[in-house]
């Protein structure tokens, strides 16, 4: 009975532990970059439009999230397959704020063994936290 109320004991602390620990906010922006990254491929504006706050702001305001919702259908309807690489994601973090910049390659085309349209972007992108979750709230992007 005692080693019983020990493990139980034991178990109940390492189940308040995994409780306590929480995804650090850096990874939790990677983790969404990532999912918008797969929304992408896969074909999923939905999905990728969930990552985005409804104030979304793209390039110094002329581009709002309506017109990135359209850009990514566009972009779909255009091209059969569509991939995105991403460089390293350089992540910064101030409170409920955060910015994440990265080189961005975009191809597209028929679906062929080979792409038949290819850019290379610079991107720079805001967060902020929404209800516990972090969300794109600004993008500016350059094709080099």
């Amino acid at each position: 009975m005692r080693h019983a109320l020990r493990f139980a004991a034991v178990l109940a602390l390492l189940l308040l532990l995994a409780a306590c620990s929480r995804t650090p906010d850096e990874t939790r922006i990677r983790d969404a970059i990532a999912a918008m990254e797969s929304a992408v491929e896969t074909r999923n504006p939905r999905d990728f439009m969930a990552n985005v706050t409804e104030d979304f702001a793209g390039q110094d305001s002329s581009f709002d999230r309506n017109a990135l919702h359209n850009l990514l259908r566009a972009q779909f309807l255009r091209n059969d397959s569509v991939s995105v690489l991403i460089g390293p994601i350089d992540v910064a973090v101030q409170g409920d704020r955060a910015t994440a910049s990265m080189t961005v390659t975009l191809a597209g085309g028929a679906g062929g063994l080979l792409p038949e349209r290819g850019a290379i972007y610079e991107v720079e992108t805001g967060w902020k936290k929404v209800g516990g979750d972090w969300r794109c709230l600004s993008a500016r992007w350059q094709q080099r």
